[in-house]
């Protein structure tokens, strides 16, 4: 498990509480048990907000729950659950030192006002910055398979940006990114939450990963005749903005360095049901000409090689420009004067000579400017939103890359067969190594603090581990208590 000192590092670069980053770790690690487990591998599918953040885009706002659509409803089963998620809790352990107590995991199966099982779970954790005393830190589970899939589940590295993220990284099964958007958009139109409003504009944005409006149409269509629902209008939306505006910041401020401005969102949507009706999307702008040696970086901000003070600025930065937010930069120029101008950050550039320049516009000056980042003193995001005069480079290497998704069978229980998004190459995941095969399962116990493991082959040898109570514990001999077939 990653220290402390590391967590709210991160929470610090990122201005965001420690508990929400520490979230994110055990997602990141809940994700790669579950992917790990192979009765659960090949049918489960990760869909929702924190796919969007943990496969697509990891500028997205940060989520708390996992959303998976099962092709295999006999998963729906408390007994079931249980069963592996305690193996799943186990694995985890013994990969990270990551505890996810099995007596405190919840799983309430139920059936849905369509009359079929689904599922919410309540996974307990005890991570970095989790407290020693009272209530432990939940994630939540929502299951269900009762759900078209339009189109066939793709297989995905997740961003998990940890010191012990396993060699060969964190592989999940994953809705295709436009089945996950055209899911958003009806989720827009079913419930009209705050998030559901800031995940489609958000989308809609990222112009680099934007589908064919015919090929998101196609797939809302499907996903709302599947429920009984007709494709959403803007129309369907006009009684909902008061209430938007009244929980925008209540369900959203915690998951954002920053929170934006509802009107922005609300005020993007005419031309977004637009673009999805056959319309012309506005025209791309042109990126700011590129000087002689010019590089565009769309690296991590966090994998920048710059100092510790500079990278929280970078991050405010890179927030704001996804948001289209203006930006007051405190800068000491090269005159040695410090002071604070309004800008709209547009790219963050390496020159010829090796600095890391971000190009802006100065709004006070109404002209273009350019600022070496180790000359940047502060960031802070403003509530005034700016229409890009240039294409916005901010976003980092954007999302895996996209290729055009084969549609599936067009019969409502049909799946497609799984297609593999091409990507940047990569160490594969040690699947033979961390999958729970077949056969016995051997339980040892610590003869120091009685904390039991579960293990496919017989070794004695125990990892550094945590007592019961949370401790630290020096043992590292088991003893074999017990078999299960």
């Amino acid at each position: 498990m990653i220290g402390r000192a590391e967590l709210l590092g991160i929470a610090t670069a990122l201005r965001l509480n420690p508990h929400i980053v520490e979230k994110d770790y055990a997602l990141g690690w809940a994700l790669a048990g579950i992917f790990a487990h192979e009765e659960l591998a090949g049918s489960w599918v990760f869909k929702g907000g924190t796919c969007l953040k943990k496969c697509f885009f990891e500028t997205y706002r940060f989520s708390e729950d996992l959303d998976f659509t099962l092709t295999n409803e006999a998963h729906l089963d408390e007994a079931f659950l249980k069963h592996v998620f305690a193996e799943i809790a186990d694995w985890i352990y013994e990969q990270s030192g990551l505890e996810f107590p099995a007596d405190l995991q919840n799983f309430e199966v139920f059936f849905n006002p369509r009359g079929n099982p689904s599922c919410q779970g309540r996974l307990s954790y005890r991570g970095p910055v989790s407290p020693r005393s009272g209530g432990l830190p939940r994630v939540k589970l929502d299951l269900t398979a009762d759900e078209r899939l339009v189109l066939a589940p793709i297989r995905m590295p997740i961003f998990h940006p940890y010191s012990d993220a396993p060699d060969g990284g964190i592989e999940v099964l994953a809705y295709a990114y436009e089945e996950a958007f055209g899911e958003k958009v009806r989720a827009l139109a079913e419930r009209t939450r705050p998030r559901d409003l800031y995940d489609v504009i958000n989308l809609y944005r990222n112009t680099e990963a934007r589908p064919s409006p015919a090929v998101l149409l196609d797939v809302l269509r499907q996903k709302c005749q599947f429920k009984g629902l007709a494709v959403p209008q803007i129309d369907d939306l006009d009684g909902h903005r008061a209430d938007l505006e009244g929980s925008w910041g209540h369900m959203l401020a915690h998951q954002l360095p920053d929170l934006p401005p509802v009107v922005s969102f609300w005020e993007a949507l005419p031309e977004f049901f637009a673009w999805l009706a056959g319309g012309k999307a506005p025209a791309i702008p042109a990126a700011y000409a590129m000087a002689e040696g010019e590089i565009v970086i769309r690296e991590r901000t966090l994998r920048l090689p710059v100092s510790g003070r500079v990278q929280p600025h970078l991050e405010v930065i890179r927030f704001a420009a996804a948001n289209r937010l203006c930006v007051e930069l405190d800068y000491t120029d090269q005159r040695g004067r410090r002071s604070v101008r309004v800008i709209e950050p547009y790219s963050l550039r390496r020159t010829k000579e090796d600095n890391i320049i971000l190009h802006a516009w100065n709004v006070d000056r109404d002209q273009h400017r350019s600022y070496r980042v180790d000359q940047i003193e502060g960031a802070r995001t403003t509530n005034r939103s700016f229409t890009p005069r240039y294409e916005v480079e901010l976003m980092p290497s954007g999302p895996v890359p996209i290729p055009p998704t084969q549609r599936s069978s067009s019969s409502s229980s049909g799946i497609g067969s799984l297609s593999t998004v091409r990507r940047p190459a990569r160490r594969p995941t040690r699947r033979a190594a961390s999958s729970f095969g077949q056969g016995p399962t051997y339980i040892y116990q610590c003869g120091m603090c009685g904390k039991k493991f579960r293990r496919k082959k017989q070794s004695r040898r125990l990892n550094k581990h945590k007592a019961p109570g949370g401790f630290p514990c020096s043992g590292r001999t088991g003893f074999l208590v017990n078999m299960k077939f």
